[in-house]
């Protein structure tokens, strides 16, 4: 119930401006979220009629419950109805699509509640509903790790074409939030513990990219990236926030992003799987590709050129700046000490504990 509410409360927020554009981007993430949550109920009462229980469990409780074919089935339409809000292509379209939407909205879609409550969803059914065992057997989770690798290399390669500085990071929010889904089924604790905690340290760096895209907008009304030349000797605050969220999502030690994709890393290696090693390496390069040069456009090029005109010299309103440079600092606070605050990290690892009753280090 409260997942289909979160899939309708969105949709006033994607058609907010109320154009032909924004109207046609709001019908299709209703297509896409409300057909994927009738899959999704499919398959709970599915396994209701099997178990006559669906209470989570660490390690999961559909082991033995019925037969191969039943359970790959219901294993498939439980992540088809999970998959559309996590980006998963070819389930991603409506987030591209969503784009429309203000800038906050934007953050909200792709870096906070609903990607993540997708994301959130796979990590409940792997290690709570079928469990890293019995997918081993029946084979599932490598066959979602390579849809989950491949959605991380194709995005980032859209990402590269993109010169709309909010569907660079539409595209690149697809691939990284397969991050998340890779390391929950490479079936091994360090690697499920870095897709969870990677759920926070995306959300940290991808509001501060937006929040920056936004601020850039507000401020001098450009969405393109071959516009903001200079734009960083004007708006020095806002790129030096940019840069952290974009050095942190390629993986950059002492950034939060590093944490979650070592942890990755350190699963793939685990679970005897380095093959998905390269993937994270490529895609780390394919980043780099895709966000340094808006950097150095920023910082290293001059505007007032034949083809972008001179940006007047000003910086955005503190209360735009404010919440971008929080959630920047953050970004690197967590970078060096993952427990700062709540403890994200141990919690993290504490989930990942109770699934594989397995030892992993706390965090620093």
């Amino acid at each position: 119930m409260f997942y289909e509410i979160l899939a309708i409360s969105a949709y006033p927020l994607v058609v907010h401006k109320r154009n032909k554009e924004a109207i046609g981007a709001g019908r299709k993430y209703l297509v896409y979220a409300l057909v994927a949550g009738q899959l999704l109920l499919l398959s709970i009462i599915w396994i209701q009629t099997i178990c006559g229980d669906g209470t989570f469990q660490s390690g999961g409780f559909l082991a033995g419950k019925a037969s191969t074919p039943t359970l790959l089935a219901i294993f498939v339409l439980m992540v088809a109805g999970v998959a559309v809000k996590a980006g998963i292509m070819p389930l991603h379209g409506w987030l591209p699509a969503a784009m429309v939407a203000p800038t906050p909205v934007s953050a909200l879609l792709h870096a906070v509640a609903v990607v993540n409550a997708g994301v959130f969803g796979i990590i409940r059914i792997v290690g709570y509903v079928f469990g890293p065992r019995l997918l081993e057997e029946i084979g599932a989770a490598t066959v979602l790790a390579w849809v989950a690798s491949f959605t991380i290399i194709a995005a980032s390669l859209i990402a590269l074409g993109q010169d709309n500085l909010k569907k660079r990071l539409a595209y690149s929010t697809v691939s990284q939030l397969s991050y998340m889904v890779l390391g929950a089924c490479l079936l091994a604790p360090s690697g499920f513990a870095g897709g969870i905690f990677y759920m926070v340290a995306h959300s940290f760096m991808k509001i501060t990219l937006f929040f920056c895209a936004g601020a850039i907008y507000a401020t001098h009304k450009i969405s393109n990236i071959s516009e903001m030349k200079g734009i960083g000797q004007k708006m020095p605050y806002t790129m030096a926030a940019f840069t952290l969220g974009a050095l942190g999502i390629t993986g950059l030690p002492f950034l939060i992003g590093f944490i979650g994709k070592w942890n990755i890393a350190l699963g793939a290696v685990q679970g005897g799987q380095g093959i998905f090693i390269a993937v994270l390496i490529g895609s780390a390069l394919l980043s780099v590709g895709y966000f340094m040069p808006v950097v150095y456009m920023a910082f290293f090029q001059k505007s007032g050129d034949v083809t972008t005109p001179a940006l007047p010299g000003r910086e955005a309103r503190p209360i735009i700046l404010v919440p971008l440079a929080l959630t920047a600092a953050l970004s690197l606070i967590l970078g060096i000490f993952p427990n700062f605050g709540v403890g994200f990290y141990n919690l993290a690892a504490m989930a990942a504990n109770s699934i594989f009753s397995g030892i992993l280090p706390g965090g620093g």
